[in-house]
C-alpha cells in the first residue's frame, strides 16, 4: 500500500527578494509540516508551479492544471500535481508589482497576457495575483489528482459546506495498493466518490492515451526518429504550448521505450529559470514551454521535436543510427496500418464496409504493441549472452554484447551496437537478467512468441493480430476493470472564476489537518501491513538466438565439402601423414576466411587434446600453429564470434618438446593479433568462465539425491544452464541458514579469485613475447603501452632487481628492454584484475593479494620463456623411428638376446588402450623386446603422437611364464605384421607381441627358444638365483675354515652321507621320489618377500642344548637344526626340551625329538620334530607307515591360553586309524590280528590326547559331529556387523566370552552360504544346512559346543574317512571335510587368469563379463573354503580341544589351513618377524614343494604351475583387508612376498624340501666369513635391508589387541578381489623389483635445479600407468621422506625411518598432548571408546603436508595379561580413529564460539574456544569438530581479563560490551562474544579459573 499523496502544499505569488521584475512563488502551507520519514519534501516546488515564471495578471483567468514531474537524488520521481488560479492581489502585492514594473522590462507572456510597463498604465481594475494548489505524490494517477484539487477548489469556490482541513486530511491519509489489479474506492468527505484502478503489473508503465496524441501531434518518421535517439543516448527537447502537452509526450516516449527504462535526466516540463540545464552534457529529455523557443535555437546537438508544429528538428552534427533492417521497415508499414486502418482498404474496388475506428486509449495500446514486438525481435534471445559472475548475496550479472551481436549478425550495425553500450540496457541487464523475479508481458514475449513473429513477418494481418492480442493485455493491465463506476466529484459551476469570490483561499488550521493524519497513521500502525506477495518464478529464456537477417557471406559462404577438407586435413596432421596434410593446406587456408570454417578447425583441435594438453612433434606444432593464425587473423577485437575465445584454451594445451624440462606452447607462436590486447575480450571471457565455475559449485550436491521418477528424469536430461541454477539458489537463499550463507558468499568469491589468477597467468602467455626484444609489438597494440599504471603502489616492491624499478614509471615509453615489457604487460593485467574484481565482488584482501602475484606470474614466465627462445632456435632434426630404450637391470641380470623390434598390442584391459574409461591410449606401443636371465622386458612408446613421450614398460620374470601362444596379427600401424607371440605369466602379466619386418620368423623363433631353456633349466643350478652374482665357485671350501673345524659345507656332506646311509629302504635320491598320482603341479605368483631361510645373526642364543649322549657329528648337525627357524618357534611356545629319554623332564607334555635329524623317517620333515613326551623315538618310525610319505602327526602350535594344541600331518593310509576306527570296541590285546603298526598309531595318538591338559575332563563328553545344529563358534552370540558409516552402531555388541573378533568389514545383503549342516563336516562341503546362517559368514547364534568337548579333533579328508562310526568312549573324534585338489587349484588359476588378464577384449564390453568369468574360475569358492576350515580350527583350538589337521599328502591344503590357522590365532605371526617364521617353518621346513608346483625345471614342465602359496598369501590379504590394525605388515608385503616366490630372483622358494636344500648346501651357506660377500639371495635379508630404506612394508596402522584371536567373515560377498591379480603400471613395469624401480616420479621442488621453466606441483596420475602409490605416497611415508630431505639439507645423516617412528610413538605414550602442536610426529591422542576399534578403517593418502590425527601403538607383547596395560593399550591404539570423534572430552570445562582478533594486521576470525581447568588452558579450534587445536594460551601467564573496545574490522553486529580482552605477559588477545551475556560469562569462567589455580 501507498500514500496517494505525499503532502499538500499551497502556494501564493510573492514579491522577488532582490526586486527584479518578477515575482516568486512563496509556500504558505504545507501539509503535513513534518517530512514523512520515507519520502522528504522536494525542493523547488515554487518553480515548477508557474514553471513561466510569476506574474500578477490584469484579468482573471481560468483554472489551469498540469502534472510536473521531479526527480530526487535517489532517481525516484516526484508527481507535482499544479491546480492554479487567480486572486484579486493584496496591495502589497499590487505595490511589490508596481515597482518591479519600474525597472521596465516587459514581455510578452502566457498566450499574450500583459505585464504592467509604465507605458501602459494600469487600468483602474485590480490585478490578480495567481495561487497553486499542489498535490506532491510518487504515484502517477493525473485523473485522480485532477479531480482530489478540483474537489478542493470547488468547496472553496461554491462555499460548500464542507471543512476543507477534513477533504485535505482525507486525502493526504488516502492509500491505495501500488500494483495488483486491484480497485479502489475512494472518498475526501464531500459527498464525492472517485474508483482508483491499480496497474495488473506495476513493470508495465501506464501511458493513458500520451502515446496515441504523441503519434498523432508529430507522425510515425518522426516518432521513430526521436524513439532511435532516445535509445542512442541523444538529447531531446519538447516544444509546445501546452504544459500537459509537453507532460504527455515525454511520458509517452518513455513508455515507448519499455522493457528499457530511461536513466538519464528527464523533466517533462522545465521552469524558465532552469534553461541552462539545457546546455548540459548529459542527455536528456525535456519538455519547455514553446515561448522560449528563441532561446533554444543556439544548441547545436539538441533534437528539438515541436509538439504544436509537428516537425523534428535534426542538428546536422548529430547522427541518429536508424533501426537495423528489415526490422525498421517492418515497424513503420505496421504503424501505418494501426494509425490508418483504412490504409490497406483505399485501393479496393469494392471496400468493405468502414470497420469502426479503436478509440484514443486502445490505439495508444496498439502502438506500444508494436513496439514491444519490435524489442522482442531485436532483443530475442538475449538471456543466452547473460554472465551469472554471482549469485550471492546479490547476483551479479554481465552481458556477452559482442557474443549477442555476432549471433545475431548485426556486428556492424550502429543503431544495436549503440544501445547495448548504453545506460539504459545496462539498467535492463541489472534488473531483467536476474534469474529469479516477478515476469511481466515482455518476458513471455520475448521467451515463446519469438517463432511466431518470424512466421508471421510476411502476413500483415496475422501481424495486426497479434499486435491487437498484445493491446489488448497492455490494455487490460491498465483497466482490469473495464465496466467501472462514474467518478462522483463536484465541480465549480461554468465561468465561475469571473465571478468575484466571496473571498481569497482562507489559510489552514494545521492542527485539525495533522490530527486528521495522526489518527490516520495511529489505525495504519494498529492494522496489520498489507503486504503483497510478489509472484516469482525462474525467468523463461527462450530458444536459442538466430540472426536477424541471414546474410550470405559471399565467396566465403561455407559449404560441407569445405568443412571437411577442414577435418581431413587436421587428421592427417594427427595421423602423422604429413605429405596428405601439406596438399590440403592451401585450401583449409582459403575456407578459414568463413565463420563456420574456423568454428570446425577449433572443435576439431579440441577433439586432439586429452587431459589438458597434446604434446606434437615439430611439423605438427607448424601445421596447428598456421591454421590457428589464419583463423585469428580475421577476427576483430572483440571477437564477435568466439573464434579466440575457443582458441585460448587449445593454444595452451598444444606444445612440442624442445630439449628436456623446455616446451614451448603454441600460444608464444600466436600474439600477433589484436584481439589478446582487448580487454573487453578478457572480460567476457573471465566472466563466461567464472560463470561454468559457480554453475558447477552449485551442481554437485544433487547427485546424491533419490533418483526421480522415469517422467521427472527423462525432463532433467538437459543439464541445467547457469541461470536456472542460479534461479534455483535465489530460491533457496531465504531459507538458508546465516552460516550458509557466508560459506555460500566465501566459496564463490573464491571462485572468482581462483579464476582471477588464472586469467592473469593466460594474459601473461598472451602478452609477453617469446622474444623480449619485440616489445615494441607490445606499445602498438591497444591499451598496452598506455602512460598510466594501475595500482602502482601495490606492484612495486613485489619483485627483485631493475624489473620492479620500471613498475613504477609512468612515460611507458622506454627504450624496448624486457622492463618495459613487464611493466607494460603489469598494468595491463592489473587494470583487467581491478575491474573484474570489483565487479565481481572480491575482497579488498584477495585484490592487494592479486596486485603482488602478478609481477611474480609475469617475470616466472619472462624467464621461462627465455629458455624457449634460446631452445627454439636450434630445433633437432625429426627422427624417423624411435630409437630402442634400454631397460634398467638388476645387478647380475644380463641380456640374453638384445632389444628386438616389436609392437605390444592391447589385450584384453581396456585401460591401456584408452577404452571405456577415458584416459591416453598407451597401446598399441612401438619398441623392443629384451631377453635377460631373469625377465622378459618389453620397453617402448605409445604409437598414438598425443600421448606424448611416454615411455611404457612390460615385463614379467622368466620364471613366472605358464603359456606362449603364437598369434597372427594385423594391427592399424602401417605394416601387415605376420608374427606374432602372446606370452602368459603367473604374475599376471601379458605380452601381446607383433614382431616387426626387420627382426624375422628367424628371430622370432630364436626367441621362442632361448626363452623355454631359461624357463624350464634342466637343473636347480640353472635359475637366476644360483647364476646371478656368485663371487665365489659353490663348492670351494672357505679358507678360515680349517682351524674352526668342518665347515658348513662339509657338515652338509657328512649328512648326506649319514643320511643315505641310515635311509635304508627308502629312495635316495629326489629323481625317484615318487609323489602322489592325483597331485598336479603349479606355481603360484608372490609379490612381497620375507625373510631369509638362514637363521638370523641377532637370533637369541638357543636353550635347546644338544644332549651329551649324541655323537659329535651328529651334534654339530643338530647344533645347526637348532638355529633354525621351527626350533625357535618351538622355544617361543614353550613346547619342550631336547634330550635323551633319561633326562626328560617329566613335567613338560612335549619334547624336542631328533629322531628325524638325519631326514630318515621322513624327508619332507625338518630334522627336529614336536612330539608327546611319552613316545620312545624308536616308535615313531612306525607311526611314520600309516600316513602318507610317512609324513606323522606332529605338534606345530600350542595356543598360549587354551593349552590346546595345533597338529598336522599327512592323510592316512587306506588301512590303519581307519580300521581301528571302524571297530566296535576300544582294541584290546586279544586282538592280536589288528595291525601292530596301527596299534603304535591308536597309542601314538592316545599320548597326545593325554598330553593335553583337560584331558581328565573328557569323560562324557558329547560329540562334535552327533549335533544337528553344529556350530563354529563356543558361545558367542551374534556377530557384529558394523560398516564405516556407523561407527557407534558396534559398542552394544562387542562380546568378552570368546577372546578375538569377527570381521566386520561390510554389511552383506545376502545370508551367507553353507550353514550349520548335520555335521561340521558337510558344513564345511558345502551342503543344505539346518540351523540359520548368519549374514557375512558368522556362525549361527546357538552353540554347538558344550563344556564338555572331545580332547582331539581330526580334521580328514571326506573320502578317505567315509563310513567312519566314531567310538564314543574313545578321546578323539573324526571331522570328515569335503576340500578341493591340487589339480582343482590349478585349473581355478587358470581361469582367473584368463579373466584378470584377457588376452583378447571381452564379445560384451563390461564389467559384466569379467565378473562372470571371475566367478566361473571359482577361485573366490576356495578362498572361502579355506577361511572356514581356519575359522572352524581356530573356534575348537580357542575353545580348548586339539585339532589334527590330516588332507591330501600334508604338504599342501594342511599347509595352507595349519598356516592360516597359526596367523588367526597368535598375534606374533601377524608381525614381520612372525610371519617369515610362519613361512619358514610350515612352508619351508615342513616340505611344502616349491618347484613342483612352480614347475621350476625342465621335469616339471608337463606339470604345470599350481599356486597354492599364493592361495595361501590372498586368504591373508583378505583377512587383511578385514582386520587392517592387526597386522605389522603392509599389503605390498603381501604382493611382493606373491610375485617374487614365483620369481626365482631369490633362492629362498626353490627346491621342495630342507632335505633337498641341505643336498644342495644351501641350508647353512649364508653363514660363516663367506656371507657378506654374496649377493642378496634370501628374500627375507632382502626385505631387511629394504626395510631400513623405506616404510613400504610397514602398516602404519598396526595398533593390536592383546592376544586377539580373529575370526573373519569368509563369505564369498565378503571376499575382495585382490587388486595384485589386477593392477600394473606401465610406466616402470612390475613394482616388486625395487632397485629398478625409478623412485618418487619428480624431486620435491625445493630440490629442483633451477630451471627456466615454472615448474607445477599438479601432476596427472594415469591409471595402468603410473603407480599411484609411488606419485601420491601416504601421509606417513610423505611426512617421513619431509624429515630426511630437511636433515639432509640441515647437514645431518638422515635417521633411520623405523628410529623415527618407534621414536614418535614412544614421544607419544609418554605425553598425549592434546594441542596437536609440534613436529608432524606428535599426533593426537583420543578417548574414542574401543568399540571403534575394528572397524575396516583404511588410512586415507593425501597430498603433501596433511595433518593426521592418528595415535600410534606401541608394539604390545602378546604375554602381557594385567588389565591395567592391556586397557592402556586399547585405549592408545583406538585413538587411531580420533577422526571420527566429536570434540568433546572429559578435560573440556567450558567451549564456545568466540571472535579473536589476530596478531597485528591480522583480521578477527571466528574459533571455537575450549578453557580447559584440568590443563589450566584455553585453547582454540577452527570450529567445533576440529581435532587439530590451532593454538593454546596458558592461563599460568594471564595478568588480567578486563572489557574491551571494538577494533578495526570487528565484527559490527555485536555490541561494545560484547568484546574483552585476555592480557598476558606476552601480548594482549582481542576477543568478541556474541552478546554481552556471553562476554561476561567467559570473563567469569577464566577468572574462576585463574582464582582456583
Amino acid at each position: 500500500m501507498a500514500r496517494l499523496a505525499d503532502y499538500f502544499v499551497l502556494v501564493a505569488f510573492g514579491p522577488h527578494p532582490r526586486g527584479s521584475g518578477e515575482g516568486q512563488g512563496q509556500i504558505l502551507q504545507r501539509f503535513p509540516e513534518k517530512d514523512w520519514e520515507d519520502n522528504p519534501f522536494p525542493q523547488g516546488i515554487e518553480l515548477f508551479c508557474q514553471p513561466s515564471g510569476w506574474q500578477l495578471c490584469p484579468e482573471r483567468s481560468p483554472p489551469t492544471f498540469f502534472v510536473a514531474v521531479l526527480t530526487d537524488i535517489n532517481s525516484e520521481r516526484h508527481y507535482c500535481a499544479c491546480l492554479t488560479f487567480w486572486e484579486p492581489a493584496e496591495p502589497t502585492q499590487e505595490a511589490a508589482s508596481a515597482e518591479d514594473a519600474a525597472d521596465g522590462e516587459e514581455e510578452l507572456e502566457d498566450g499574450g497576457r500583459m505585464r504592467l510597463s509604465p507605458s501602459a498604465p494600469a487600468p483602474a481594475s485590480q490585478l490578480f495575483a495567481p495561487k497553486t494548489l499542489v498535490l506532491v505524490s510518487r504515484l502517477d494517477h493525473t485523473e485522480v489528482f485532477r479531480n482530489s484539487l478540483g474537489l478542493i477548489y470547488t468547496v472553496h469556490v461554491e462555499g460548500l459546506d464542507v471543512s476543507l482541513e477534513s477533504v485535505i486530511g482525507n486525502l493526504l491519509t488516502c492509500t491505495i495498493p501500488l500494483a495488483g489489479g486491484s480497485q479502489r474506492t475512494i472518498s475526501l468527505g464531500a459527498g464525492d466518490r472517485q474508483v482508483i484502478q491499480t496497474p495488473l503489473t506495476d513493470s508495465l508503465p501506464v501511458s493513458c492515451c500520451s502515446v496515441a496524441l504523441l503519434f498523432r501531434q508529430l507522425g510515425i518518421t518522426n516518432v521513430l526518429c526521436l524513439f532511435c535517439a532516445a535509445l542512442t543516448e541523444h538529447k531531446i527537447l519538447f516544444l509546445s504550448r501546452s504544459y500537459q502537452r509537453l507532460a504527455d509526450a515525454c511520458r509517452g516516449l518513455l513508455a515507448l521505450l519499455f522493457p528499457l527504462r530511461y536513466s538519464f535526466t528527464y523533466v517533462p516540463i522545465l521552469p524558465a529559470q532552469l534553461l541552462e540545464v539545457l546546455s548540459t552534457p548529459t542527455p536528456f529529455v525535456i519538455g519547455v514551454h514553446a515561448a522560449f523557443q528563441a532561446e533554444t535555437q543556439e544548441l547545436l546537438d539538441v533534437i528539438i521535436a515541436d509538439l504544436d508544429g509537428g516537425t523534428v528538428t535534426v542538428p546536422e552534427c548529430v547522427h541518429i543510427p536508424p533501426l537495423p533492417e528489415p526490422l525498421q521497415s517492418q515497424t513503420h508499414s505496421v504503424l501505418s496500418t494501426v494509425l490508418d486502418p483504412e490504409l490497406e482498404l483505399a485501393d479496393l474496388a469494392f471496400p468493405p464496409p468502414t470497420v469502426p475506428a479503436s478509440s484514443l486509449k486502445m490505439q495508444d495500446k496498439e502502438l506500444r504493441a508494436v513496439f514491444l514486438r519490435l524489442f522482442a525481435q531485436l532483443l530475442q534471445g538475449y538471456r543466452w549472452c547473460l554472465h551469472i559472475v554471482r549469485i550471492h548475496p546479490e547476483p551479479v550479472i554481465r552481458f556477452h554484447k559482442a557474443a549477442f551481436l555476432g549471433q545475431r549478425g548485426l556486428v556492424e550495425d550502429d543503431f544495436l551496437m549503440k544501445v547495448l553500450e548504453g545506460m539504459a540496457f545496462a539498467g535492463f541487464v541489472s534488473e531483467r537478467g536476474v534469474p529469479y523475479r516477478a515476469t511481466d508481458l515482455f518476458d513471455e514475449l520475448v521467451a515463446h512468441e519469438v517463432a511466431r513473429m518470424r512466421a508471421d513477418e510476411s502476413h500483415p494481418q496475422r501481424v495486426l493480430r497479434h499486435v491487437k492480442e498484445l493491446a489488448e493485455q497492455l490494455y487490460k493491465n491498465e483497466n482490469p476493470y473495464p465496466a467501472v463506476a462514474m467518478h462522483k466529484v463536484q465541480r465549480p459551476a461554468e465561468a465561475s472564476h469571473l465571478r468575484r469570490a466571496p473571498r481569497p483561499f482562507p489559510r489552514l488550521d494545521e492542527g485539525t489537518v495533522q490530527w486528521i493524519v495522526d489518527q490516520a497513521m495511529a489505525k495504519m500502525q494498529g492494522a496489520p501491513p498489507a503486504v503483497r506477495a510478489e509472484r516469482r518464478s525462474t525467468v523463461p529464456s527462450g530458444p536459442p538466438m538466430t540472426a536477424i537477417l541471414e546474410r550470405s557471406s559471399g565467396l566465403h559462404a561455407n559449404s560441407a565439402r569445405r568443412l571437411e577438407v577442414v577435418r581431413n586435413c587436421i587428421s592427417y596432421v594427427f595421423e602423422g601423414k604429413m605429405l596428405e596434410a601439406k596438399k590440403l593446406l592451401p585450401a583449409v587456408l582459403r575456407a578459414l576466411k568463413g565463420r563456420a570454417a574456423r568454428r570446425c578447425l577449433t572443435q576439431e583441435l579440441h577433439l586432439h587434446v586429452q587431459q589438458n594438453r597434446a604434446v606434437l612433434d615439430h611439423q605438427q606444432f607448424d601445421f596447428v600453429v598456421r591454421m590457428m593464425n589464419c583463423c585469428l587473423q580475421d577476427c576483430t577485437s572483440a571477437d564477435e564470434h568466439g573464434i579466440a575465445a575457443a582458441l585460448l584454451p587449445l593454444v595452451t594445451a598444444f606444445c612440442r618438446k624442445l630439449s628436456p624440462g623446455v616446451t614451448q606452447f603454441a600460444y608464444s607462436c600466436v600474439q600477433e593479433h589484436v584481439v589478446w590486447s582487448t580487454p573487453q575480450f578478457w572480460e567476457a571471457m573471465f566472466y563466461g568462465d567464472v560463470q561454468t565455475h559457480v554453475r558447477a559449485l552449485y551442481l554437485e550436491p544433487p547427485e546424491d539425491r533419490p533418483p526421480t521418477q522415469v517422467g521427472e528424469a527423462l525432463a532433467q536430461e538437459e543439464p541445467p544452464s547457469a541461470l536456472d541454477v542460479a534461479s534455483e539458489q535465489r530460491r533457496l537463499w531465504p531459507t538458508l541458514s546465516r552460516a550458509k550463507q557466508q560459506e555460500l558468499v566465501q566459496k564463490e568469491e573464491s571462485t572468482v579469485f581462483s579464476q582471477a589468477i588464472h586469467y592473469a597467468s593466460r594474459m601473461s602467455y598472451l602478452l609477453l613475447p617469446l622474444d623480449a626484444s619485440k616489445s615494441r609489438l607490445l606499445r602498438e597494440r591497444a591499451g598496452l603501452g598506455d602512460p598510466e599504471s594501475a595500482s602502482n603502489s601495490l606492484v612495486t616492491n613485489s619483485m627483485a632487481g631493475s624489473v620492479a624499478e620500471s613498475y613504477d614509471t609512468e612515460s611507458g615509453f622506454e627504450d624496448a628492454e624486457t622492463s618495459d615489457v613487464a611493466g607494460a604487460v603489469v598494468r595491463f593485467i592489473n587494470r583487467f584484475v581491478d575491474k573484474v574484481c570489483t565487479e565481481s565482488g572480491v575482497t579488498s584482501d584477495h585484490l592487494k593479494g592479486l596486485h603482488v602475484m602478478v609481477p611474480d606470474i609475469v617475470q616466472m614466465h619472462i624467464e621461462t620463456l627465455e629458455a624457449v627462445h634460446r631452445e627454439s632456435r636450434r630445433l633437432p632434426p625429426i627422427q624417423k623411428q624411435p630409437k630402442l630404450l634400454r631397460p634398467r637391470l638388476l645387478p647380475g641380470e644380463e641380456c640374453v638376446l638384445d632389444g628386438l623390434r616389436v609392437y605390444l598390442l592391447p589385450d584384453g584391459r581396456e585401460e591401456g588402450a584408452g577404452g571405456s574409461a577415458g584416459g591416453p591410449a598407451l597401446l598399441p606401443a612401438e619398441g623392443a623386446v629384451f631377453l635377460t636371465t631373469y625377465r622378459v622386458i618389453f620397453t617402448g612408446m605409445p604409437t598414438d603422437p598425443l600421448v606424448g613421450e611416454q615411455v611404457v614398460v612390460r615385463a614379467f620374470p622368466v620364471a613366472a611364464l605358464t603359456k606362449e601362444k603364437r598369434i597372427s596379427v594385423q594391427t592399424h600401424v602401417d605394416q601387415f605384421l605376420q608374427d606374432g607371440l602372446q606370452l602368459r605369466a603367473c604374475t599376471f602379466q601379458l605380452l601381446r607381441m607383433a614382431f616387426d619386418e626387420e627382426v624375422g620368423s628367424e628371430g622370432a623363433e630364436l626367441f621362442r627358444k632361448q626363452l623355454h631353456r631359461l624357463r624350464y633349466p634342466p637343473d636347480i643350478k640353472g635359475t637366476f638365483a644360483f647364476a646371478s652374482g656368485a663371487t665365489h665357485t659353490p663348492g670351494r671350501p672357505g679358507r678360515a675354515a680349517k682351524d674352526k673345524g668342518p665347515s658348513l659345507r662339509t657338515l652338509s656332506r657328512n649328512l648326506m652321507k649319514n643320511a643315505k646311509r641310515t635311509i635304508g629302504r627308502q629312495h635316495i635320491t629326489r629323481k625317484k621320489y615318487s609323489p602322489p598320482s592325483w597331485e598336479h603341479r603349479g606355481q603360484p605368483p608372490a609379490e612381497d618377500q620375507e625373510d631369509e631361510i638362514a637363521v638370523s645373526e641377532e637370533a637369541e642364543p638357543s636353550t635347546l642344548t644338544p644332549s651329551a649322549g649324541l655323537k659329535p657329528a651328529d651334534r654339530l648337525t643338530l647344533s645347526s637344526l637348532v638355529e633354525r627357524a621351527c626350533c625357535r618357534d618351538y622355544q617361543r611356545l614353550g613346547l619342550g626340551t631336547l634330550g635323551s629319554s633319561l633326562s626328560r623332564a617329566k613335567s613338560e607334555p612335549f619334547r624336542v625329538s631328533p629322531v628325524n635329524r638325519m631326514y630318515a623317517i621322513c624327508r619332507s620333515y625338518p630334522g627336529l620334530l614336536i612330539v608327546p613326551q611319552s613316545v620312545q623315538d624308536n616308535a615313531l618310525q612306525r607311526v611314520s607307515r600309516c600316513y602318507r610319505q610317512n609324513r606323522f602327526p606332529v605338534v606345530c602350535w600350542r595356543s598360549g591360553r587354551s593349552k590346546a594344541v595345533l597338529l598336522r600331518s599327512g592323510g592316512l593310509h587306506g588301512k590303519g586309524v581307519v580300521g581301528l576306527f571302524k571297530a566296535q570296541n576300544a582294541p584290546s590285546p586279544g586282538q592280536s590280528q589288528a595291525d601292530s603298526s596301527s596299534l603304535e598309531q591308536e597309542k601314538y595318538l592316545q599320548a597326545v590326547v593325554s598330553a593335553m591338559p583337560r584331558y581328565a575332563d573328557a569323560s562324557g563328553r558329547n560329540t562334535l559331529s552327533g549335533f544337528s545344529s553344529a556350530h563354529l563358534g563356543s558361545h558367542a552370540p551374534r556377530a557384529r556387523v558394523t560398516t564405516l558409516s556407523n561407527p557407534m552402531a558396534a559398542s552394544a555388541s562387542r562380546w568378552t566370552a570368546p577372546r578375538g573378533k569377527w570381521g566386520s568389514i561390510r554389511v552383506s545383503g545376502r545370508s551367507g552360504g553353507p550353514g550349520v549342516g548335520v555335521d561340521v563336516g558337510s558344513r564345511l562341503a558345502g551342503r543344505d544346512v539346518l540351523g540359520p546362517p548368519q549374514p557375512n559368514g558368522a556362525p549361527p547364534d546357538s552353540g554347538f559346543l558344550r563344556p564338555q568337548r572331545a580332547a582331539l579333533y581330526i580334521i580328514g579328508d571326506k573320502a578317505q574317512l567315509k563310513g567312519v562310526r566314531p567310538d564314543p568312549l574313545q578321546q578323539w573324534e573324526l571331522v570328515p571335510i569335503e576340500v578341493f585338489e591340487a589339480r582343482q587349484v590349478k585349473a581355478s588359476f587358470k581361469k582367473l587368469l584368463k579373466a584378470c588378464v584377457p588376452g583378447c577384449p571381452a564379445a560384451e564390453p563390461g564389467p559384466a563379463s569379467y565378473l562372470r568369468s571371475l566367478e566361473d574360475s571359482e577361485w573366490l569358492t576356495q578362498i572361502h573354503k579355506l577361511l572356514q576350515v581356519s575359522v572352524l580350527v581356530v573356534e575348537l583350538l580357542d575353545s580348548g580341544s586339539s585339532v589334527l589337521v590330516s588332507l591330501e599328502d600334508g604338504w599342501d591344503i594342511t599347509t595352507q589351513v595349519v598356516s592360516l590357522v597359526q596367523l588367526l590365532s597368535d598375534p606374533f605371526y601377524r608381525t614381520l618377524e612372525g610371519f617369515r617364521l610362519l613361512v619358514e617353518k610350515e612352508w619351508l621346513s615342513f616340505g611344502h614343494r616349491f618347484s613342483h608346483r612352480g614347475a621350476h625345471m625342465l621335469a616339471g614342465q608337463s606339470s604345470g604351475v599350481v599356486p597354492i602359496f599364493l592361495q595361501f598369501l590372498d586368504c591373508v590379504h583378505q583377512v587383511h583387508l578385514q582386520f587392517p590394525m592387526e597386522f605389522e605388515f603392509s599389503q605390498f608385503y603381501l604382493k611382493f612376498l606373491s610375485y617374487h616366490h614365483a620369481s626365482r630372483r631369490f633362492r629362498t622358494f626353490l627346491l621342495d624340501s630342507d632335505y633337498e636344500r641341505i643336498e644342495l648346501g644351501l641350508l647353512y651357506e649364508e653363514k660363516g666369513e663367506r656371507r657378506g660377500q654374496q649377493a642378496c639371495r634370501s628374500v627375507w635379508e632382502h626385505v631387511d635391508r629394504l626395510s631400513k630404506k623405506t616404510p613400504v612394508f610397514y602398516n602404519y596402522m598396526y595398533a593390536p589387541e592383546d592376544a586377539e584371536v580373529l575370526r573373519p567373515y569368509s563369505n564369498v560377498s565378503n571376499l575382495k578381489v585382490w587388486d595384485f591379480y589386477t593392477e600394473e603400471t606401465l610406466a616402470e613395469g612390475p613394482p616388486y623389483d625395487w632397485e629398478l624401480a625409478r623412485g618418487p616420479p619428480e624431486p620435491p621442488e625445493e630440490e629442483r635445479p633451477d630451471s627456466s621453466a615454472p615448474q607445477s606441483r599438479r601432476r596427472v596420475v594415469w591409471p595402468c600407468y603410473d603407480s599411484r602409490p609411488r606419485a601420491q605416497p601416504d601421509a606417513i611415508s610423505r611426512l617421513l621422506e619431509e624429515l630426511q630431505r630437511l636433515e639432509t639439507e640441515l647437514g645431518r645423516p638422515p635417521e633411520r625411518w623405523k628410529d623415527t617412528w618407534d621414536r614418535v610413538k614412544a614421544a607419544q605414550r609418554l605425553e598425549g598432548r592434546p594441542d596437536g602442536r609440534g613436529t608432524p610426529g606428535s599426533l593426537l591422542a583420543s578417548t574414542v571408546p574401543h568399540h571403534r576399534r575394528s572397524l575396516g578403517v583404511y588410512l586415507q593418502e593425501g597430498p603433501a603436508g596433511s595433518t593426521l590425527s592418528l595415535s600410534l601403538d606401541s608394539d604390545q607383547s602378546g604375554g602381557s595379561s594385567a588389565s591395567s596395560s592391556r586397557q592402556a593399550a586399547r585405549r592408545s591404539t583406538s585413538a587411531l580413529y580420533s577422526q571420527f570423534q566429536t570434540a568433546e572430552s572429559e578435560n573440556r570445562s567450558y567451549e564456545g564460539t568466540l571472535y579473536k582478533k589476530g596478531a597485528f594486521m591480522k583480521p578477527w576470525k571466528a574459533r571455537w574456544f575450549v578453557l580447559d581447568k584440568t590443563k589450566h588452558q584455553l585453547r582454540y579450534y577452527d570450529h567445533r569438530v576440529d581435532t587439530e587445536c590451532k593454538g593454546v594460551i596458558d592461563l599460568a601467564e594471564v595478568e588480567a581479563v578486563a572489557p574491551g573496545a571494538p577494533t578495526m574490522g570487528a565484527p559490527k553486529t555485536v555490541g561494545e560490551k560484547a568484546f574483552f580482552d585476555v592480557k598476558t605477559t606476552r601480548r594482549v588477545y582481542n576477543f568478541c562474544a556474541q552478546d554481552a551475556a556471553s562476554a561476561q560469562q567467559w570473563v567469569d569462567r577464566i577468572q574462576g579459573c585463574l582464582s582456583d589455580a
